[in-house]
């Protein structure tokens, strides 16, 4: 996975549970759901553009 052990997990996992805290890291997590959501909604909407923006072009011809 990406050349990423275990300790490096761990390690991140930590650094991330100082930053954040404790309380923070479910509100952190949420808003990267949220995040990630998002972004694959835009990418299908693009990707049903170009279908459609393709299929004109071949009905044009």
């Amino acid at each position: 996975m990406f050349g990423i052990g275990w300790q490096e997990i761990l390690l991140i996992a930590l650094i991330v549970l100082l930053l954040f805290g404790a309380k923070k890291i479910p509100e952190v997590m949420r808003s990267v759901g949220k995040g990630i959501r998002e972004l694959k909604k835009g990418m299908k909407e693009i990707e049903s553009e170009a279908k459609d923006e393709g299929k004109k072009d071949e009905n044009a011809q």
